[in-house]
């Protein structure tokens, strides 16, 4: 794909496969929107992006708070009449505690708060944006770490896991990812999802104390494909583990399971019905 002059919002981007891939696309021309919540690390992302030639600007939002969320889909779409590619790459690990349950600004467990909800919000958000800017792609950064939601506690008040947390959200990106492609078939928007790379060598890995087996620059590859290559020109709804296409958890391939989470998701960001069909669905 021709990438000059394409606008790219690249959520997560001053550390770790975020920022490589928001540095590789801003080196081939594009137009990089950088997300974080940190204004230092962020400037020194975009002065990166600008050393190397290419256009940056920085937007700061927590994504544990779904009116920050709400902010900054506001101040992307006031920015920007076109959005070519999103990259929905934020989110959290199971942390050094991996069993202590955290919950969100708004009440919500955190990992499926950050790393599914907030994306989910974002996405629905810039859709008629994204539609507007066809051909445009979107691409879901998820793990082979995959877990069956339980819709009787998707919240996991009972039995709390990290690891259970950090998968189920993973499998929800999985699941959005499925039903987008669905919905946006014969917009010439696309979506896919990948897992990038196994334990890749970042701040969310190290953080874990799980050993790094995999360079960010490895992921950095299997996304940076999906958002700009002509190879996977037209691809929607496929799950890719690194550069081929995989089957993700059954789950994701529900119908039932998957109209269950929509509509969960849809109560848990407050979209009434026709607001909800306004933003795109």
């Amino acid at each position: 794909m021709q990438l000059k002059g394409k606008v790219i919002l690249i959520t997560g981007s001053t550390d770790g496969v975020g920022r490589r891939v928001a540095e590789r696309l801003g080196a081939e021309g594009a137009h990089i929107l950088v997300h974080g919540r940190d204004a230092a690390r962020g400037a020194a992302v975009v002065r990166a992006i600008q050393a190397a030639g290419g256009t940056a600007k920085f937007y700061a939002a927590d994504f544990s708070s779904l009116a920050e969320v709400r902010r900054l889909a506001d101040a992307v779409r006031e920015d920007n009449a076109h959005i070519h590619i999103l990259i929905n790459n934020a989110g959290v690990g199971t942390g050094p505690q991996p069993n202590r349950r955290q919950v969100s600004a708004d009440g919500h467990e955190l990992r499926f708060a950050v790393n599914y909800l907030a994306g989910y919000l974002l996405t629905t958000l810039l859709l008629p944006t994204l539609r507007a800017s066809a051909p445009a792609r979107i691409v879901n950064v998820t793990s082979a770490g995959q877990q069956a939601i339980d819709f009787n506690d998707v919240m996991l008040t009972h039995s709390y896991s990290g690891a259970r947390a950090y998968t189920q959200s993973k499998l929800a990106q999985i699941m959005f990812t499925i039903d987008l492609a669905d919905m946006l078939a014969g917009t010439d928007v696309t979506a896919t999802c990948v897992h990038p790379a196994s334990y890749m060598d970042t701040t969310m890995v190290r953080l874990s104390g799980v050993p790094p087996m995999s360079t960010v620059e490895q992921g950095a590859e299997a996304i940076v494909r999906l958002a700009a290559s002509d190879a996977v020109q037209g691809v929607s709804g496929e799950y890719f583990h690194r550069l081929q296409t995989a089957r993700a958890n059954v789950q994701a391939y529900d119908k039932t399971a998957r109209a269950r989470l929509r509509d969960l998701s849809e109560r848990l960001v407050g979209f009434a019905e026709p607001k909800a069909r306004a933003a795109g669905r």
